[in-house]
């Protein structure tokens, strides 16, 4: 853990009116067990947490670097990237997964070996996304059309969802500090679409 960052964090979390706490006091790793991106690899870490709790709207925000290890037999890999989090029981999510779309997922779905979830009146979205989830009518309801808008520009991002929570990342991309704040508004940006899904 950089002592650079974690400072220049600090100052971030001060502007944001958060608090901040450079490891983990908030036993995250029990309430984000059930995304993919926590159930992969091991050595698992979480830093630099950035938090804040809105009593009157029920919710809560964690922004956090996290850490895991990818072993390969003789070799491994650690991957960084930096999470938004949200819980807010004004969610009320299906279990759903969503990340940019590769060649493997095309070739994996013209073989018929794997399918997405693809919005014919969105083909575009649906060109750059690999969304997957339980309960596919749930989830059509629930990405509606400024959801795909917004992914639609913003072309790097993963979006899990689950019940109350919800996470926002690049995968393995530690984003620069001085992007944290647009992290923080993007993440909140996200979460408003959603509620409008919602009601």
């Amino acid at each position: 853990m950089s002592k650079k960052r974690t400072q220049a964090l600090q100052q971030v979390a001060f502007d944001l009116g958060m608090q901040f706490a450079p490891k983990d006091e908030w036993g995250l790793f029990e309430l984000l067990k059930d995304f993919k991106l926590f159930k992969v690899g091991g050595r698992e870490s979480i830093t630099n947490i950035l938090h804040r709790k809105e009593g009157m709207l029920d919710m809560e925000v964690h922004i956090f670097d996290y850490s895991y290890t990818v072993s390969t037999g003789k070799s491994s890999v650690t991957f960084q990237q930096t999470v938004f989090f949200m819980q807010s029981k004004q969610l009320g999510l299906p279990h759903f997964w969503m990340k940019p779309e590769t060649f493997a997922h095309r070739i994996g779905e013209w073989l018929g070996l794997q399918r997405d979830i693809d919005f014919a009146e969105h083909p575009e979205f649906s060109q750059q996304y690999w969304l997957k989830g339980e309960d596919e009518d749930y989830i059509r309801a629930t990405i509606n059309e400024d959801v795909m808008k917004f992914f639609t520009v913003e072309k790097e991002w993963s979006l899990e969802g689950c019940g109350y929570f919800l996470i926002l990342y690049i995968n393995a991309k530690l984003l620069p500090v001085e992007t944290i704040q647009d992290l923080y508004k993007k993440g909140m940006k996200v979460c408003e679409m959603l509620y409008e899904g919602e009601r």
